[in-house]
C-alpha cells in the first residue's frame, strides 16, 4: 500500500488506503512513520493498527493472522505460533508479559489514516 504523511493540528497522521480497499476481517501490511504496520478492517467498520512484528516467531507475519473475538477482544492469531493480540492495545491474549506496538487509527471521508503509537 502506498501512504503519504501529513500534519495537522493533533500531530502527525500518514493516510494509508480508502478503508473500502480493505477486506474485512483481513490484514494489510503498510510502511508508516517508517514502520511497518499491519492494519486490519472489523465488520463494524472499526479499523485497527498494530506493529506487524511477532515477537515469538520473531518475523513480520502479524497482518498475515487470523481475525476473530474472544470474550468480547476483537484479536489477531499470529499464523506462525496462534499468540492472540488484542487489536486495541497490542497485549498478547496468551502472555501478559508479552505485547506487540498498537498505532492511534482514525478513518475520515472514507480514508484511513495511521497516527502515533499508542502509550500503554
Amino acid at each position: 500500500m502506498s501512504a503519504s504523511a501529513h500534519r495537522d493540528d493533533q500531530g502527525e497522521w500518514q493516510s494509508v488506503c480508502p478503508v473500502d480497499a480493505l477486506e474485512v476481517k483481513r490484514g494489510a501490511t503498510a510502511l508508516v512513520h517508517g514502520q511497518a504496520i499491519a492494519i486490519f478492517r472489523m465488520p463494524d467498520d472499526v479499523v485497527y493498527a498494530l506493529g506487524n512484528h511477532d515477537p515469538f516467531a520473531k518475523a513480520s507475519v502479524i497482518a498475515k493472522g487470523i481475525v476473530g473475538v474472544r470474550d468480547g477482544v476483537p484479536f489477531v492469531a499470529s499464523p506462525a505460533h496462534r499468540h492472540g493480540f488484542d487489536l486495541r492495545t497490542g497485549q498478547c491474549l496468551d502472555d501478559p508479559h508479552v505485547s506487540i506496538p498498537a498505532y492511534e487509527v482514525r478513518v475520515v471521508d472514507g480514508l484511513i489514516h495511521v497516527g502515533h503509537r499508542k502509550m500503554a
